[in-house]
């Protein structure tokens, strides 16, 4: 609303003014720099003068002029606004730290369209650093699941790191069909695995990828949007890359459905590396599952333990962010060996094949896919209307 002035001019006022501003949107953030918090202060004089002071998410940021050109256009649309005056500070550590929860909020509640079925189960290898085995889990708890005969996507988005298809034997190439990517297949088991990688478009596994952040978020993009996920999909298992970089925090803007799982080792030193990656899961909000140690103490012939990395970690991990350990997986010569020759540890009889075997056990009976709701609801439906028609109402 506007109020007017002893000769009837109408004279703008603060609750007018930052409605306005609420159509005013950060570029970066995706929300309005209203729900942002960045709209500051609010001030309108009698002689139609409105200043407004917004606050910026960092210093020199190269939006300014855009935000500023779009706040001036609807201030000065308003009816009785005669000047603007535009004011810029910095949002502080905290101010910031809302302002970016609210638009990863936003992000997770809106997210873009995917070729992943809504009915597969989205689980996030992550790791905190590179060099933990993060990739072997990954490849072994989707040969896992194919053994037990689900449908097993897998999404090998450690793009610099790609060892996938080496590791699952899953030899190829990437072929298109009605514009869309058609993944490569191998059948385990009752089940199968359907994998994409930048494995299947380079030259070799020892072929370098100099990609900036744009163009790996680009990648990962294709992989959520433009291939051809099968519908019948159970499980999509993401492959990682170390770290909380962009490719990170694009995959969760894509699937903020997803849920993470972290991989750490038994030594302390990596627990306090690996947290870093809970807390982007979680200001990301996905939801973190558990902690998976890998390369456990080494149980040799006679049945001592020899902790070659420590001990602890998982555990440690696991308690601090409170969340379970999920698995502590041995350390075993038997995952090289299968990584190498694309024999997946989980599909012999050794101590770590059977760690992720009770793994993947667990998964698939505590944690189950989603099913679809959309038949459940048309059938309450259904007997909702049939009760009435049998009550005569």
């Amino acid at each position: 609303m506007s109020a007017s002035d002893q000769s009837g001019h109408p004279v703008p006022d603060p609750e007018a003014v930052t409605a306005v501003l609420g159509g005013v949107v950060d570029p970066e953030l995706g929300l309005d720099i209203v729900e942002l918090g960045m709209v500051r202060r609010v001030d309108c004089e009698p002689d139609g003068t409105v200043a407004v002071t917004i606050a910026l998410t960092t210093p020199g940021c190269p939006l300014r002029s855009q935000i500023e050109r779009d706040a001036r256009a609807r201030l000065e649309s308003l009816p009785g606004v005669r000047e603007v005056r535009l004011r810029w500070e910095v949002l502080d550590a905290d101010a910031k730290a809302a302002a970016m929860d609210r638009a990863r909020r936003h992000a997770a509640e809106n997210p873009p369209d995917t070729s992943v079925p809504p009915t597969a189960r989205v689980l996030m290898i992550a790791s905190g650093k590179g060099g933990v085995g993060k990739s072997s889990v990954s490849t072994n708890l989707a040969a896992g699941l194919a053994d037990r005969g689900f449908a097993v996507g897998v999404m090998d988005a450690d793009i610099w790191g790609f060892s996938v298809p080496r590791m699952l034997g899953v030899d190829g190439e990437l072929t298109a069909r009605e514009g869309r990517i058609v993944p490569v297949t191998r059948s385990i088991g009752e089940g199968r695995v359907d994998v994409v990688s930048m494995g299947y478009l380079v030259e070799g596994e020892d072929t370098a990828l100099m990609w900036r952040g744009l163009m790996l978020n680009r990648a990962v993009q294709h992989f959520c949007q433009d291939v051809r996920w099968a519908d019948d999909l159970d499980y999509l298992v993401i492959d990682m890359p170390p770290g909380t970089g962009d490719v990170q925090m694009g995959l969760a803007r894509l699937l903020p459905r997803a849920e993470m799982i972290v991989v750490t080792t038994p030594a302390l030193a990596a627990q306090k590396v690996a947290a870093r990656v809970v807390d982007m899961g979680r200001r990301s909000h996905l939801r973190i599952i558990g902690v998976i140690e890998n390369m456990s103490a080494y149980v040799d012939d006679t049945g001592r333990r020899h902790e070659v990395f420590g001990s602890g970690g998982g555990r440690a991990l696991a308690e601090e962010v409170g969340v379970p350990l999920l698995a502590e997986i041995p350390l075993s010569r038997a995952v090289a060996v299968g990584g190498d020759e694309g024999t997946p540890v989980v599909l012999t009889d050794d101590p770590a094949g059977d760690a992720v075997r009770r793994l993947v056990a667990d998964l698939a009976t505590i944690h189950a896919p989603p099913v679809e709701m959309t038949g459940c609801t048309a059938r309450l439906l259904a007997a909702a209307e049939a009760a009435v028609d049998a009550a005569g109402l």
